[in-house]
């Protein structure tokens, strides 16, 4: 090979190397520099885990989060263990302490119920239930049907009006009872999330009235005002609803004045009126 050829090689080889060299310190003196990304360990659920159900050490795990952490994050897995879960957690979720019932109020249903709420048991069957589609965070509107007190044998026959609206569907499952021959049979059970006032009313009406579970849209938070309906509108001709009838409304009976005829009799300077009754003038 040429001598000259071979020493320009190898000084453009030599170059290279040191450019690359010099490039490589610059890199990694940027790198070193740069603020290392700061990660956090935090609680995480281990597997799914459904509501009500009470953290145990094998349902929980840890994982790195860099950034901001989420808001009441649990640091530490003793601060979960025992305690309920109010909503369904998932694999690989951080627990949030407002995902988790209070420590030492244990868990299922009861844990889910906010203060100052109760949670009512309605029994109904799949139709009622709406056919099954009634599940845990639905919101529903209870609708009764029944004869109003004291109208048993009233013109307009059953009633139906709207109870409750926008109620919330803390569970739904099934509660096995016997029939009369000692059969199980399975009866769907319901539970609403409602105030004491609005568990009042549907004790009420358990006892006296046919209960309906009527499924809406959860965005919709509007509160109707559908007047009842009763089954003579239902049969009405022309959908037109007779006027509503109050058994215990006061009758009062107006007796019309009997007609009467004026004769003026004059006798002399003396002037008098008489009064005969109508249908008197034959006799």
């Amino acid at each position: 090979m040429n001598r000259r050829l071979f020493t320009i090689l190898l000084s453009a080889f030599f170059i290279a190397a040191l450019c690359s060299f010099l490039v490589f310190k610059v890199v990694s003196r940027h790198i070193t520099a740069a603020p290392m990304a700061r990660t956090t360990s935090v609680v995480a659920a281990a597997r799914n885990i459904p509501v009500g159900s009470i953290l145990k050490d094998s349902d929980l795990t840890t994982i790195e989060i860099g950034g901001t952490l989420p808001q009441g994050v649990i640091l530490k897995p003793q601060d979960a263990v025992g305690r309920g879960v109010l909503s369904n957690l998932y694999a690989g979720e951080p627990v949030v302490n407002s995902r988790l019932a209070a420590p030492g109020s244990g868990g299922g249903l009861a844990a889910t119920i906010p203060p100052g709420m109760r949670a009512d048991a309605i029994k109904v069957d799949d139709v009622v239930g709406v056919a099954g589609f009634v599940t845990p965070g639905m919101r529903v509107d209870v609708l009764v049907s029944g004869n109003p007190p004291g109208e048993t044998n009233s013109a307009q026959g059953t009633v139906t009006k709207t109870l409750l609206q926008n109620i919330e569907v803390l569970s739904a499952g099934t509660d096995i009872q016997k029939d009369a021959e000692g059969k199980p049979q399975q009866v769907q059970v319901v539970n609403l999330l409602v105030t004491p006032e609005q568990a009042e009313l549907l004790s009420l009406a358990g006892n006296e009235t046919h209960i309906q579970l009527v499924l809406r849209n959860p965005l919709d938070t509007k509160i109707a005002k559908p007047a009842e309906t009763s089954m003579a509108a239902l049969f009405a001709p022309g959908g037109a609803a007779p006027a509503p009838q109050k058994s215990n409304a006061v009758r009062r009976t107006v007796r019309r004045a009997p007609d009467v005829y004026k004769i003026q009799v004059i006798n002399g300077t003396k002037q008098t009126e008489a009064k005969f009754p109508v249908g008197e003038e034959k006799q």
